[in-house]
């Protein structure tokens, strides 16, 4: 089973349906997708600026924005499932469906280490992907990859946030990032073609 997050920053992007339609024609049954929050968490942040309210506020409201680009992606690609928890997660997937993942599992009543926004939602993929024992994790961003960046290389420049690299030590699964340009990479990674995919 694999996670693959796509970047907030996509919604608005015309090639989000061309990512969806992958995922769900090649993923079926092995695909779990995360959403950032893209403008939705644009807006907590601008909200949180102007109204000076906690980070714990701000982290339920950012949570919630990945939710609503999670709705967005499967009103744009209904035959992607949603889910909640691991166990609906593995019911949508052993139907032979790609699913969306909605967090609502990272809602906290109280504030704590993970509450901040050093941690975002590729944090957030890394973290259900370690807890669904994912075969692999691919972070799709809008931005500029460097491919012989490592994580730390990508923490640091800000592509991924500053807790990313961290978190990753010690992944028992691969973790690609890559460009949101790379469909074709992305295809041959889900078909197994690895002389694409790792060209």
């Amino acid at each position: 089973m694999w996670v693959v997050k796509i970047g907030g920053s996509l919604n608005n992007d015309p090639v989000l349906p061309q990512w969806l339609e992958l995922l769900a024609q090649l993923g079926g049954g092995r695909v779990t997708l995360v959403c950032g929050g893209g403008g939705f968490a644009d807006e907590v942040r601008r909200a949180q600026g102007h109204w000076h309210f906690g980070d714990l506020q701000a982290h339920n409201m950012a949570v919630l924005a990945m939710a609503q680009s999670a709705y967005l992606a499967h009103g744009l690609r209904p035959d992607l499932r949603m889910a909640t928890n691991k166990t609906e997660l593995h019911e949508v997937l052993h139907s032979g469906h790609a699913a969306v993942w909605l967090p609502f599992d990272w809602l906290r009543d109280q504030p704590g280490a993970n509450t901040s926004w050093e941690l975002s939602s590729d944090s957030i993929a890394l973290d259900l992907a370690r807890q669904l024992n994912a075969e692999r994790l691919v972070v799709v961003k809008s931005c500029a990859i460097d491919p012989a960046a490592s994580l730390a290389d990508l923490s640091a420049s800000g592509v991924l946030d500053s807790r990313f690299a961290g978190i990753a030590a010690g992944a028992a699964f691969p973790i690609d990032v890559m460009h949101r340009a790379e469909l074709a990479r992305m295809r041959a990674l889900l078909l197994g073609d690895v002389r694409l995919s790792e060209a």
